[in-house]
């Protein structure tokens, strides 16, 4: 299903609508840690961007959240919209958990390299987003992780290029559009459903966060299998043929979520 986001063409209007800091919460529904950052919430001025993420965020679980590769996570005000219908709920910027809600922009369209700048910050899309059970939690709706999935829009996560400073109303400017034609949609169906695409993503490893690239490599990799001694085939060998990829794990238990919440 197609995400409500627009086409890249023109970059008229393609702004950044909110910044988003998290206030920590804890509940059951946060999980084995006990708190979470993904409540996010807009800043009221410029908010620095270093190579880790923003500052005054909070990232609780730093053995599988942020880092260099999701320094910070963009979602599409427009895909906003859908899920606001869909569950008849107000949805504000933040409640995706993101640190950055973006108008105008395909952010599910967005190539794996592509190159954003924004106020004095320039950003490389990185991966997209695979949602754990805290986000399902966090909107207390226990299908989400399907919904969500199956929807796929997932968001984009962020690299720091360049260190600078952001804030709400910000221009967005693509400046730079890799030749290849991976998307954030793209790589976010070969993880999930469709793991048949996954051999696409193998010339871009380099670009992708070390952990996704490892799952690619894993999940694609041949494997070798004896061939038994017979008196005409002579002693056992060992061949190696290509396999189809593996069928996905659930889609909870890829990456638990490994992002800046």
């Amino acid at each position: 299903m197609a995400c409500c986001s627009p086409q890249h063409g023109t970059l008229t209007g393609v702004r950044l609508l909110a910044v988003n800091l998290a206030v920590v919460r804890t509940g059951e529904w946060t999980g084995r840690m006990g708190r979470t950052g993904i409540d996010k919430r807009p800043a009221p001025g410029p908010v620095r961007v270093g190579a880790f993420g923003l500052a005054g965020d909070t990232i609780v679980d730093r053995r599988h959240h942020g880092g260099a590769d999701r320094a910070a996570y963009a979602y599409a005000d427009e895909d906003f919209a859908w899920w606001s219908r869909e569950l008849g709920r107000q949805l504000w910027p933040g409640s995706f958990g993101e640190n950055l809600t973006t108008s105008g922009l395909d952010v599910t369209g967005a190539r794996i390299g592509e190159r954003w700048a924004i106020g004095s910050t320039v950003f490389q899309v990185t991966a997209p987003r695979v949602p754990c059970q805290v986000f399902a939690g966090f909107w207390d709706v226990p299908d989400l992780i399907g919904r969500f999935v199956r929807r796929g829009c997932p968001g984009a996560y962020l690299r720091v290029i360049a260190e600078g400073e952001v804030a709400a109303g910000n221009p967005i400017t693509i400046v730079h559009r890799p030749a290849h034609d991976i998307t954030v949609g793209h790589v976010f169906r070969a993880l999930t459903l469709e793991p048949d695409l996954l051999p696409d993503l193998a010339p871009l490893v380099d670009i992708l966060p070390a952990d996704v690239a490892t799952t690619i490599r894993r999940r694609t990799m041949p494997r070798s299998r004896p061939i038994r001694a017979s008196a005409d085939t002579g002693p056992a060998q060992t061949h190696t043929s290509p396999v189809l990829p593996s069928p996905p794990p659930p889609p909870s238990s890829l990456f638990s979520d490994v992002g800046p919440i």
